[in-house]
């Protein structure tokens, strides 16, 4: 599956919930959107703040804030790929800031998710990595990444310069996906970020929605505008894609 988070990753903003209110909302199918063709297939969904019941705090995002947004999603397959982009409409008249993340859980078959051989991710040489787990941050050499024997939960930030996110994700025996990521506020590239997480035994057995041994059948790599991320200012609309094509 593929959480939104929207309008913060994780919980900078403590006056409304974790990973923000996208994921837990009821949207509506974009009336006309859906297509299915022989070649490809898609929809459309979209979801206003005022519709949003849950998940709003009492803060920044609150009943009584003065923010307004709107967020469109689009879903496209073909025979070889998928394509998610996010759509974020400021609504209101006072600019905000946001961040937005695709949360996208790979499935590894055959549990494998632990050997290094057969899941990994390459493409963060270079990155600066924010270890949440261990405290640590360094620059990646040009070894993939893969799951230790521990929980794993890094933050890559990309080297000046480097804006598009371009990553190789190997999910398995013989399950290879090209994953590339870009996103802009008001038609300004913002660089793309990434998260690879994965909750190893430990945090599995504590979540209450996931199995305690299915750290070994998945691996979360994540791309996100997550830093030096410009206000998304009164009727404007930042948009953010991921696309994943199997290789």
């Amino acid at each position: 599956g593929i959480p939104l988070c929207f309008p913060q990753f994780g919980q900078p903003d403590e006056s409304y919930p974790q990973h923000g209110f996208l994921r837990r909302n009821k949207w509506t199918v974009v009336e006309g959107s859906e297509f299915d063709t022989d070649d490809a297939a898609g929809i459309k969904l979209e979801l206003e703040l005022k519709d949003v019941t849950v998940a709003r705090g009492d803060g920044t995002w609150g009943n009584d804030t003065k923010l307004n947004c709107k967020c469109i999603l689009t879903v496209s397959i073909d025979d070889k790929s998928m394509t998610n982009t996010l759509e974020m409409q400021n609504l209101g008249t006072e600019s905000f800031d946001f961040q937005v993340l695709l949360h996208t859980y790979y499935l590894v078959a055959m549990g494998k998710a632990l050997d290094h051989e057969l899941c990994n991710v390459k493409g963060f040489e270079g990155y600066v990595v924010d270890d949440k787990v261990s405290g640590e941050t360094y620059t990646l050499g040009s070894e993939p990444v893969t799951i230790p024997d521990v929980i794993i939960d890094r933050v890559y930030t990309p080297p000046d310069g480097t804006i598009d996110l371009n990553l190789t994700i190997a999910a398995g025996v013989d399950n290879l996906v090209e994953l590339t990521a870009n996103g802009d506020v008001d038609g300004t590239k913002v660089p793309v970020s990434g998260v690879v997480w994965n909750p190893h035994k430990i945090k599995a057995e504590a979540m209450g929605d996931f199995g305690s041994d299915q750290y070994n059948d998945m691996i979360c790599v994540e791309p996100g505008l997550l830093n030096n991320v410009p206000k998304l200012a009164g009727g404007k609309t930042a948009t953010f894609t991921q696309v994943m094509t199997s290789i």
